[in-house]
């Protein structure tokens, strides 16, 4: 089902199937800003990341000693999220774990999505709650697409990628077939805090970056105008468009967690960035995103 927020700047869609963002209209130019979802390119447009980030080698997870096989990303992005609560300007969905989910991730949780909306600001909320005795393991992130080019270009060419406070990124990528962690130090270097989306930019990986290096990314025009900026603080992020199809949209993904490295051999408890939480513990955390007009 579909729900709304909206206010005097801002009109946003939500699916409580994934508890996904749908749509953002900035309402003063009628403009969206979200991509639509085209399977020709992606289906989605902002899945929520739960309980993995990323592709597990093998396609599977260890605990003790069983294997547990799962997909990229998890489950909670293909499923029905329950409405919790609802005002003018915030709602929250909840999923939690039951007798299906627990044959593929053996961990009870209840995971709560919220989104608020203020001014041209949404701040998306994420509490995960561990309801047993035991340790619960677990990776959460966000994957939003946002449309470009927004003026009717042909391709992304010349628009920007600002990164706040910096003046070079370093990352690593990822094996395309495989969609696993490569363990490489590259350097991304920036003009003015900025890096310019060039011919082939997406070509050869997702662009994984580690050790909060910033904490605010922005998207602009080639003219230097704002259209979105991320703002999170978040152990690492990703900047990704489907590799080698010009696609005319990219995204800005804040992680809690990412895929395996090519040689990981280790359970879910000794993947990198896994997050941890004992019984009846709860982890908060989130991101927000400020639409400005173009």
């Amino acid at each position: 089902m579909r729900y709304f927020l909206e206010n005097d700047l801002l009109k946003v869609e939500i699916d409580s199937f994934g508890a996904e963002v749908k749509s953002v209209i900035r309402k003063d130019n009628n403009r969206e800003y979200m991509w639509y979802g085209n399977k020709k390119f992606w289906a989605r447009t902002s899945p929520v990341l739960f309980p993995f980030v990323g592709s597990m080698r093998d396609k599977k997870f260890t605990w003790h000693g069983k294997d547990y096989p799962m997909g990229q990303h998890g489950f909670a992005r293909d499923m029905e999220h329950t409405l919790v609560s609802q005002t003018e300007d915030e709602i929250w969905f909840c999923l939690k774990s039951d007798e299906e989910t627990m044959k593929k991730f053996p961990f009870p949780f209840v995971l709560s999505i919220g989104y608020r909306l203020s001014g041209d600001k949404v701040d998306v909320l994420w509490k995960v709650e561990n309801p047993a005795d035991e340790d619960l393991y677990f990776s959460i992130g966000a994957h939003p697409a946002f449309l470009c080019p927004v003026h009717g270009e042909k391709d992304k060419t010349g628009y920007r990628l600002l990164f706040d406070g910096v003046t070079e990124i370093h990352h690593h990528g990822n094996t395309l077939d495989t969609g696993l962690a490569v363990d490489e130090d590259l350097t991304l270097p920036l003009t003015n805090g900025y890096a310019e989306i060039t011919d082939g930019f997406f070509d050869r990986c997702t662009y994984m970056i580690e050790g909060n290096q910033t904490k605010k990314v922005g998207l602009a025009d080639p003219q230097g105008n704002l259209i979105v900026e991320v703002l999170f603080d978040t152990p690492l992020f990703a900047i990704w468009s489907p590799e080698g199809k010009n696609a005319p949209f990219l995204c800005i993904e804040p992680w809690f967690g990412r895929s395996d490295k090519t040689d990981f051999a280790g359970d879910i408890s000794q993947r990198e960035y896994t997050q941890t939480l004992k019984a009846d513990e709860t982890f908060e955390a989130g991101y927000s995103m400020i639409f400005h007009q173009v």
